[in-house]
């Protein structure tokens, strides 16, 4: 294992910041998935209101993830990061709690985001 903890706050902030582009681009911008206008349209947002917040949520992912990217040295940053994800996985639970048993749910991809988050929290404030 390297000594220095470059390697592994490198291996975090590409890892979290284009999981953060990728979720905000794809499902959201490229083409809406179902899972995102099931979320939106639980709140009680007219399908046309829907896609605008879901494409709107994409494009404050992306700058969100170029922001982990660029000012990954930055604890309040990865803090930010820790606390959205912790607040998406809790709007799920409220909003659409059977999408937690489904495959690739939120579960499985915003918990190990947030402990990798805390690995570059650890190695950041060294």
């Amino acid at each position: 294992m390297p000594e220095n903890n470059t390697v592994y706050i490198q291996l975090a902030r590409y890892i979290v910041g284009l999981s953060w582009i990728y979720h905000g681009f794809f499902p959201k911008l490229y083409h809406i998935a179902p899972l995102e206008k099931l979320m939106t349209g639980s709140a009680g947002f007219s399908a046309q209101v829907s896609d605008l917040i879901t494409r709107s949520a994409g494009v404050g992912e992306i700058i969100f993830g170029l922001c982990l990217l660029v000012f990954y040295k930055h604890k309040h940053i990865v803090i930010l990061n820790i606390v959205a994800l912790i607040g998406l996985l809790l709007a799920v639970v409220a909003m659409q709690p059977q999408l937690l048993i489904e495959a690739f749910n939120p579960v499985t991809t915003n918990l190990p985001l947030i402990g990798l988050s805390f690995i570059w929290l650890k190695e950041i404030t060294k």
